[in-house]
């Protein structure tokens, strides 16, 4: 009775221990792959913001005429 009752509480079931270890080993690969993508974005952002910039810059400066001759 005590065994049943040991299991039935949470005893150490190798599948389910390795279950629970497989789970987090997924959690954190999905947390590491987030950081990447998030850093990813990051710096595509940055890129789009400094090319906004340029952008913006050009149409600001008036363009020169060719001179006569």
């Amino acid at each position: 009775m005590a065994k049943a009752l040991l299991g039935y509480v949470g005893g150490s079931d190798p599948r389910l221990l390795a279950e629970m270890r497989r789970l987090q080993q997924r959690v954190q690969d999905l947390e590491s792959e987030l950081v990447r993508i998030q850093e990813e974005n990051d710096a595509l952002n940055a890129a789009a913001q400094h090319q906004s910039l340029l952008d913006s810059i050009d149409i600001d400066v008036p363009q020169a005429e060719p001179a006569l001759t």
